[in-house]
């Protein structure tokens, strides 16, 4: 864990007390770092306050000089419940210090202390002071004693700062997940029920009242009717602003709970799972037909006129079967949701050399510049939030997700690009997606 600029800040003023008060020419405060080295972790003892300055390389001296730092500190510290030796201190004293391993007497202060940061027998670091031809008393040995104590407590406490805020990242970035998992799903159920809903009403009006059947057909759209109401509560409920956490029940928290690790998400969330692994041959037109079905159903109870041009000899193309339902299911919806009465909904499938490109196009009041490159994020509906057409913003954004999964491509364009519009006043919209063409084998 590295240390906060509120420690290394404490740890100066602690410093400036040993030079200002006790007249210390040399002090260096040590901490232990974990490094990964050659694929293994290793704790080593870093400086990160040094006075003065000018004297960083006394402080590379001080460890470099004594050989027993390595050989019976380090060892120690992977494990950090070890007790550190009552003997360690005194290999910090300069007269056990083998000359052999000294280039130069002159580097060794005259008096000089060395103090492990200790805190429930755990080894954190080092306090090094020294000041030239003077000894030092017991009185101030007592208070450099006191500072060492509270240069541990304090890098104690920044050690459980740096765990709350890594425990809180997870745990934002976990419940975000689920959000998003929950928001995927939601949306996932609108464009069936729809449909269902519309299948019901049109089975209504090819019974008579008193058949039995009609009453079935009621209550497809009774069921169907509460099963929206339904997804309208979830929505609201996601909605809701989390409350912030009661300072005071947060400091009060058990050891037991403390203990509990949430792995962060390693793999960013996919609506469907492998949908880039599990890419095969398709035809477009097959898995545009039952759409296609239910879209005109729906069109015919909402006044609107649905075209196709989907020529018989496409060719295929590499796709998830499953996630390409989807993105045209999303993609018809907005077409079907966003056109008024008397508009037209036109879907045409060209093959472009190695691409072929459906594009789904809409007579509907088309989409300001302004939203259009924010189009495709999370929740993002533009001007359409302040109208009355219900939606969640997350259509798009599957779409895209899914389509780039399949190493796709979709584009907006609006005014509409491939629709020839007899109504000058509703520019339109078109979203076109491209997807790479199953190349024929080419015979001897």
């Amino acid at each position: 864990m590295s240390a906060s600029s509120e420690l290394v800040a404490l740890c100066r003023s602690q410093v400036a007390l040993l030079t200002q008060s006790l007249g210390a020419s040399l002090s260096v405060v040590y901490l232990t770092e974990e490094l990964q080295e050659e694929g293994e972790s290793q704790t080593k003892l870093i400086p990160i306050v040094i006075y003065p300055e000018t004297a960083a390389w006394q402080a590379a001296t001080v460890l470099t000089l004594i050989p027993e730092l390595s050989n019976s500190l380090l060892p120690l510290l992977s494990d950090t419940h070890s007790a550190l030796p009552d003997a360690v201190p005194q290999l910090f004293e300069p007269e056990s210090t083998d000359n052999s391993s000294v280039q130069d007497d002159s580097l060794l202060p005259s008096t000089q202390i060395v103090l492990p940061l200790m805190h429930d027998n755990s080894f954190m670091g080092l306090l090094v002071t020294s000041r030239e031809h003077k000894p030092w008393n017991e009185r101030e040995r007592h208070e450099i004693e006191r500072i060492a104590q509270t240069l541990a407590l304090a890098r104690v406490l920044d050690k459980r700062r740096e765990w709350y805020e890594q425990q809180l990242t997870q745990q934002q970035s976990l419940m975000q997940t689920q959000r998003d998992l929950l928001d995927n799903l939601l949306h996932q159920l609108r464009n069936p029920l729809t449909a269902l809903r519309t299948f019901g009403k049109l089975l209504m009006k090819r019974f008579v009242p008193g058949d039995a059947n009609r009453q079935v057909a009621e209550n497809i759209v009774r069921e169907s009717d509460r099963i929206q109401e339904l997804l309208k509560q979830f929505d609201q409920v996601i909605e809701l602003t989390p409350p912030e956490p009661d300072s005071e029940k947060s400091l009060s928290v058990t050891p037991l709970v403390l203990e509990r690790t949430v792995e962060p998400v390693a793999k960013p969330l996919v609506l469907l799972p492998n949908v880039g692994e599990n890419i095969e041959p398709c035809s477009v037109a097959d898995i545009l037909e039952p759409l296609l079905a239910s879209a005109s159903a729906i069109a015919q109870e909402r006044n609107l006129n649905v075209q196709s041009d989907i020529p018989a000899d496409l060719p295929l193309v590499y796709a998830n079967r499953v996630a390409l339902r989807e993105v045209f299911s999303n993609l018809l919806d907005n077409a079907l949701k966003y056109t008024p009465a008397g508009g037209q909904i036109y879907i045409q499938v060209e093959p472009k050399e190695d691409l072929q490109s459906i594009a789904i196009s809409d007579s509907g009041p088309g989409i300001p510049p302004q939203d259009l490159e924010h189009m495709f994020e999370r929740h993002y509906r533009g001007v359409q939030a302040a109208s009355q057409i219900p939606g969640t913003g997350l259509g798009l954004a599957i779409a895209k997700d899914l389509v780039e999964q399949m190493q796709g491509k979709i584009e907006v364009f609006s005014p509409a690009k491939h629709f020839t519009r007899p109504n000058a006043d509703t520019p339109g919209t078109t979203f076109v997606v491209w997807l790479p063409v199953v190349k024929k084998a080419i015979s001897n």
